[in-house]
């Protein structure tokens, strides 16, 4: 990996601009600059390279090292690791730059937030205008509507909308809705909704209200069909996530439209890694089945911190007789960067999501490469083009591909997807996905065979 320069004095982060490179002569780098093998990529005052500095202050002011658990450094690259950046300075296209100044290519696109790159110009520009209208006042903007308007042209089960912030929120709203519409409780479910209490099994949790849901296996009818029944007359909702690594089986989530209309209950989708990304109106606009409500969020604002649960009238006209709101929900930043990626996804010459899957299948396509070139076992390439995947039998292979992948120039996500964007739509781009991953495979190899 290429080394960066050498600095000296504390260095403080300043997010508006390059930090001050270091003023020395010839004689002063010859007597301090040690050999080019044993130099890091960057130094701070006391030595210690910035990247790692940065992992060390996180963790002392934030538990697990950052606010979003999927970002710590056990998720990036494996529990024990002590190596590889955790952070980054700024980011563009599908790259970002961490503060050592390394620029890496970027495959995780913000857990599946990002479809068209980062930075988009429209969409910056769009969300710029949006703030300096005065991005929250005391009365809902103008483009709050439009953009809900706009939402129910294109996902199929929208005929009302409620803005949030998070896609946890969203799910949440929906079961909210699905309870009060129905009168009942219990939510049968399949697939991973976020951190709030209706859903999880994490401590802090009340035991009452972890009777409230019953997870499933995907795809699996009969186990729906049971769970369902068994609720009895208390089925308020059945929550899926669609897509979980590959489509389900229509008939799967046929079951689900039929066993809810039969019983009374809502079906809620959870379309926040596929709205926008398999298409723009979610797996519910290529299955032809419709739930009552839907949850959306992550590409329908490029990144920029928006959600939204959608529906039926009647059924979100439950939002009425419940408590659902946000100080933040309709800021006109988030709505407008919204209303840019819909303007996009309407004027591109090639459907983004098309573009997307073609994308995508042309990274795996480069990994596939560097798995079988290296003929490395244990390694499976897997998913749907838009959102893909690896598999390692291995723990620590896994580990070891994903640090030399970084220190070769690309970030992989580790035990989750990987998501194309537009902005990977370069040779260069994927060329470089392969060399990386060769890399670390050959580099895997050699170090089995020693």
């Amino acid at each position: 990996m290429p080394f960066g320069r050498l600095f000296r004095g504390k260095q403080q982060p300043k997010p508006e601009s390059e930090p001050e490179e270091a003023v020395v002569d010839d004689a002063t780098v010859a007597e301090e600059e040690p050999d080019v093998g044993d130099v890091p990529p960057e130094w701070d005052e006391t030595g210690e390279d910035i990247d790692r500095s940065w992992r060390t202050r996180a963790r002392d002011v934030l538990p697990g090292g950052t606010s979003t658990g999927s970002k710590g450094p056990d998720a990036l690259y494996g529990k024990g690791n002590d190596s590889g950046p955790t952070h980054y300075i700024r980011a563009s296209g599908c790259r970002l730059t961490t503060p050592n100044e390394v620029t890496l290519i970027d495959c995780t696109m913000a857990l599946g937030a990002v479809s068209l790159g980062y930075g988009d110009e429209r969409v910056l520009r769009a969300a710029i205008a949006g703030a300096a209208s005065g991005n929250v006042a005391g009365l809902a903007h103008t483009a709050e509507v439009e953009l809900a308007e706009r939402l129910c042209d294109v996902i199929p089960c929208a005929e009302q909308v409620r803005f949030l912030k998070s896609g946890a929120d969203a799910v949440s709203a929906a079961v909210r809705l699905a309870r009060t519409a129905t009168g009942r409780n219990t939510v049968v479910g399949c697939g991973y909704f976020g951190w709030h209490d209706w859903s999880s099994s994490s401590p802090g949790v009340p035991d009452s209200v972890r009777a409230g849901f019953q997870a499933v296996p995907f795809d699996d009818i009969a186990a729906l069909d049971a769970a369902c029944r068994n609720s009895g007359r208390d089925l308020a909702a059945v929550v899926l996530e669609p897509v979980i690594e590959r489509l389900p089986s229509p008939e799967w989530v046929a079951a689900a439209r039929g066993l809810c209309d039969e019983l009374g209950a809502v079906l809620v989708f959870d379309e926040l890694k596929t709205g926008f990304r398999l298409a723009r109106g979610g797996y519910q606009e290529l299955s032809g089945v419709t739930p009552d409500l839907a949850a959306f969020g992550k590409a329908m604002a490029n990144g920029f911190p928006l959600a939204a649960v959608v529906g039926k009238r009647a059924v979100m006209d439950a939002a009425n007789q419940t408590w659902i709101s946000s100080t933040l929900a309709g800021e006109s930043m988030s709505i407008g960067a919204a209303l840019a990626v819909l303007q996009i996804y309407d004027s591109e010459d090639e459907d983004v999501c098309n573009s997307l899957g073609r994308v995508g299948a042309a990274m795996r396509e480069s990994v596939q490469s560097a798995v079988n070139a290296s003929g490395i076992d244990g390694v499976t390439v897997a998913g749907l083009d838009q959102m893909w995947f690896l598999r390692f039998d291995d723990p620590r292979v896994e580990r070891q591909f994903l640090e030399v992948s970084v220190a070769e120039g690309v970030l992989f996500k580790r035990g989750a997807y990987n998501y194309a964007a537009l902005a990977h739509d370069e040779e260069e781009t994927l060329v470089e996905i392969e060399r990386a991953a060769s890399s670390a495979f050959v580099a895997i190899v050699d170090g089995e065979s020693e």
